[in-house]
């Protein structure tokens, strides 16, 4: 289904529930909500005033609105936290999985959810807190607890008698094997069960080598064992070697796109964590802890051009000044966006773990080797540009002008070198020391990029026609 099919159904149902609501025909609103995707329904619910979603969820099954109180954004979700009630929201968290169930009461200040999960049932709320106790971008984090594991001593009778008896609503592909220590030996797939002997033992169709995560891995990193090994589900171990839950394909998806918006908002200035709130002054605040560093950094730049204009009073050279600060801004432009193409490139290479970006000599010779066929087509292309609009302005002093062209010629080669370098290499020094690498690609690096470019363009300026 087409993006344009998908909206258009949505649009249908947005005018349909409006209807519904306008004319308080609770009755069937309840039946179209029944028959109706949960993902189309939490798209609506977003559009609606905090009034109309309270009858929406008034109307609702549970598990119909547990699915959807976890689909909408978070920004909604604060407000429907708010609109219902203490109650309300113990039902719904019941009905949703645990590993959901924890992502939820996250949200929730620590009182809130200390009560909350007072009032669950003690087996739900012990799985839901060791699930908080880690990392939210953790394998931990993101595993579902809830899973079918047998010893390696029974039989495949027995087994399969477990599968029966179990209560998981989800699908599962295999049984994980552990010891009599609760320690993972190996999974045995669901197609093997179905096709031996009921007395051979687990023990002899154990798969030694089946792939799994540790607790503590970084989701990024489970993402990327997922894609690498077509996994549809991987166990997930503590640090003594034990079974403590299970990752599912779905679950990575979701995964996959949180990090590509955490990136893209990274590499853009500001902070997933502004969609918390629908409030334009929390937004407005989580930019401006990205902007104001930017703002100090443009200040650098233009106390380093207030520099250069002292040095370039004397002689005749405050013309060579003014001409030479027109061409400031394509200095700047071009070194800070090649730099830009250089960390981009870096970045997604060491989020996807792609081999080649985690090999810095590799990375290096490779994208050297592009900065300098940029650079110098860069360099003469500027060169002629800026020799056209000189003699276009300044036609009588040709000899001053063709040491401005150089000089910008030449300081356009060497910004662009640069600032490719610093693209190449922060991505690979901020992840070495724990921070994220979209930094590298934000506004604060570019800023940083373009004192430096400016820098060296009015040096060369000055050294080149003085």
């Amino acid at each position: 289904m087409s993006d344009e099919q998908k909206r258009f159904r949505q649009q249908i149902l947005l005018q349909q529930i409006e209807f519904l609501l306008d004319t308080d025909d609770t009755q069937a609103l309840a039946q179209l909500l029944k028959d109706k995707r949960k993902s189309d329904i939490s798209e609506v619910v977003e559009l609606l005033s905090n009034e109309q979603r309270r009858i929406i969820f008034d109307v609702m099954d549970k598990p119909t609105a547990a699915e959807v109180l976890e689909k909408v954004d978070e920004a909604t979700r604060g407000q429907l936290f708010e609109m219902l009630t203490a109650g309300e929201i113990k039902t719904i968290i019941s009905e949703l999985d645990l590993d959901d169930a924890a992502d939820l009461l996250a949200e929730f200040p620590r009182d809130k959810h200390d009560e909350l999960l007072k009032s669950l049932e003690p087996a739900d709320s012990l799985l839901i807190k060791k699930l908080m106790s880690y990392s939210e971008d953790s394998a931990g984090g993101i595993m579902d607890p809830v899973l079918i594991s047998t010893s390696e001593d029974a039989t495949v009778a027995e087994a399969v008698n477990k599968i029966r008896a179990s209560e998981i609503d989800e699908d599962f592909y295999s049984v994980f094997v552990v010891d009599k220590n609760g320690k993972f030996l190996g999974d045995v797939r669901i197609r093997l069960l179905l096709t031996r002997p009921e007395n051979t033992r687990i023990n002899d169709l154990i798969d030694p080598d089946t792939i799994y995560v540790f607790a503590d891995d970084d989701q990024e990193r489970v993402r990327n064992v997922f894609r690498d090994n077509d996994l549809i589900v991987a166990p997930v171990l503590d640090k003594n070697q034990k079974l403590v839950g299970r990752i599912t394909a779905d679950r990575i998806i979701e995964v996959a796109d949180e990090e590509a918006v955490e990136d893209l908002y990274t590499m853009a200035g500001t902070d997933p964590d502004e969609l918390d709130n629908v409030s334009v002054f929390h937004a407005a605040r989580i930019r401006m802890t990205w902007l104001l560093p930017c703002l100090i950094g443009t200040a650098i730049t233009a106390l380093v051009i207030m520099f250069f204009h002292g040095k370039f009073h004397f002689e005749n050279l405050a013309r060579v000044f003014t001409a030479a600060i027109a061409f400031v801004p394509m200095i700047a432009a071009i070194s800070g966006n090649a730099g830009l193409q250089t960390s981009a490139i870096v970045v997604s290479g060491l989020a996807t773990g792609h081999l080649a970006a985690l090999k810095l000599s590799q990375v290096f010779n490779r994208e050297v080797r592009i900065a300098l066929v940029v650079a110098l087509s860069c360099g003469i292309i500027g060169g002629l540009v800026c020799a056209f609009l000189l003699n276009y302005k300044t036609p009588e002093n040709s000899v001053g002008a063709m040491r401005i062209v150089f000089a910008f010629a030449t300081a356009m080669f060497s910004a662009i070198m640069v600032a490719t370098t610093l693209g190449l290499f922060l991505p690979f020094l901020f992840r070495r020391i724990g921070i994220d690498p979209a930094i590298s690609s934000g506004p604060l690096v570019t800023t940083a990029n373009d004192s430096i470019s400016v820098a060296i363009y009015m040096t060369l300026t000055l050294m080149l026609v003085h």
